[in-house]
């Protein structure tokens, strides 16, 4: 998955955890594509001290995940239902209706 993508999506699930500041800091990096320079100079702080906050939050966040595996486990839902969804678009067999229990199986196994 592409980095931004990626930390786009533990932000989501994870980013209440994080500080005021630290929240602040990541979606103008995250959310409006902002440079080092731009947060920088909107929140008069040091482009280095923005590195810094933006890495401790991707190390925070990774560390969640790592833990939680929320973001996993919704990408492995949201793949088997856009399955689901394909096998549903055409005419269902018998061996179409079996995916189809097996992946809303897998599902719910998720939850």
């Amino acid at each position: 998955m592409e980095d931004k993508i990626k930390s786009g999506y533990l932000y989501d699930f994870y980013g209440e955890l994080l500080t005021e500041r630290q929240r602040s800091v990541y979606e103008m990096s995250i959310n409006e594509d902002l440079s080092l320079s731009e947060i920088a100079d909107t929140l008069s702080i040091s482009r280095q001290a923005v590195h810094d906050i933006i890495k401790r939050c991707d190390h925070q966040l990774q560390e969640y995940e790592d833990k939680l595996h929320l973001v996993d486990k919704f990408m492995n839902i949201r793949e088997d239902v856009l399955k689901i969804n394909k096998l549903t678009s055409s005419e269902p067999g018998k061996d179409t209706l079996a995916e189809i229990s097996r992946l809303s199986t897998l599902i719910l196994e998720e939850l």
